[in-house]
């Protein structure tokens, strides 16, 4: 035998289980990773009995939907512009307005900026870091009803 052929290091059957215990120690420490940023990002509950919100519902959408509002949200230079409008297109403007900004997978973002009617649209100085954004409206109707919506954007780089 050379001394090329003999390096004297076997495999042996230690070393096998050190490569398998190692390798199951990657995977498991990344699964507890993973598993414990998704429970400390999660947002937790839109309502707090979804059987109790789900008894009302029909009801309240078919309020909501007798309006004939649409809602809209964009981000234009540092600043984030909602939109009503009727069935013809024209502006409404709601009695009272209530707007929540964040993002879905966490909460550390979410945000209440404020926003200013300008004669036609509602306007918050706002400058969101890309990505996507949701926003979370509720409104009033001059008759008290409600108008729920969450909208999405994208903000680019």
């Amino acid at each position: 035998m050379t001394e090329a052929q003999d390096s004297g290091r076997k495999l042996t059957g230690w070393h096998v289980l050190a490569i398998f215990g190692g390798a199951f120690g990657v995977i498991i420490a990344v699964n507890i990773a993973l598993a414990w940023n998704a429970i400390a990002t999660f947002p937790g509950l839109e309502v707090k009995n979804s059987y109790v919100a789900s008894q009302t519902f029909d009801v309240r959408r078919a309020e909501q939907e007798a309006l004939g509002w649409t809602a809209q949200a964009e981000v234009r230079e540092e600043a984030v512009v909602l939109r009503f409008t009727d069935v013809d297109g024209q502006p409404v403007k709601p009695a009272d307005l209530s707007v929540k900004l964040g993002r879905s997978t966490h909460v550390k973002d979410d945000h209440t900026p404020e926003f200013f009617w300008d004669g036609r649209q509602f306007v918050a100085a706002d400058a969101l870091a890309p990505g996507h954004w949701n926003v979370w409206v509720n409104a009033h109707a001059d008759d008290g009803t409600l108008f729920e919506q969450r909208l999405e954007f994208f903000v680019k780089d």
